[in-house]
């Protein structure tokens, strides 16, 4: 056969290439920062993404504590959760929130523009978020990348 073929090639966990990438979340506005590292955990900018399989990379925030909400969100944005008992429902704001603990809020926003399957669970486990300048992932020698380089 003379002409050209094209094979459609589907990653799989052996040929993924995954890396270890450090953001420093310090002066970042949360939505934004949330949805470039949701981009980065789905691997969805890498030329071998496959929709089904885990292609992304492995991602550390540090400086949780100092990410910015604009507006009035630190007083107005709640966050909703049940105890599992009648009337139960408990809201917390994103003031409360970050004296408790402020990698939560980073998680929870990323953690919703994941899909919602066991596909995102497993990619949520990629994802190390800490609260102030100390990680402990020195030993896979994460690249910092600086998000404003994403469009």
């Amino acid at each position: 056969m003379d002409t050209l073929s094209y094979k459609t090639i589907s990653a799989n966990k052996a040929t993924v290439d995954k890396q270890w990438l450090l953001v420093d979340a310090e002066g970042e506005t949360l939505g934004r920062l949330a949805s470039k590292v949701a981009l980065l955990l789905r691997g969805k900018r890498k030329p071998n993404f496959t929709p089904h399989v885990d292609c992304g990379d492995n991602v550390v925030i540090i400086n949780a504590e100092k990410i910015n909400l604009t507006g009035k969100k630190w007083d107005s944005k709640t966050y909703v959760r049940h105890t599992g008992y009648p009337g139960g429902q408990r809201f917390t704001t994103a003031n409360e929130m970050l004296a408790k603990d402020p990698a939560r809020i980073v998680e929870k926003s990323i953690k919703g523009m994941l899909p919602k399957n066991k596909l995102g669970a497993e990619l949520f486990r990629n994802l190390k978020v800490y609260a102030g300048t100390a990680h402990n992932q020195e030993a896979q020698k994460p690249t910092a990348i600086n998000l404003n380089d994403f469009k």
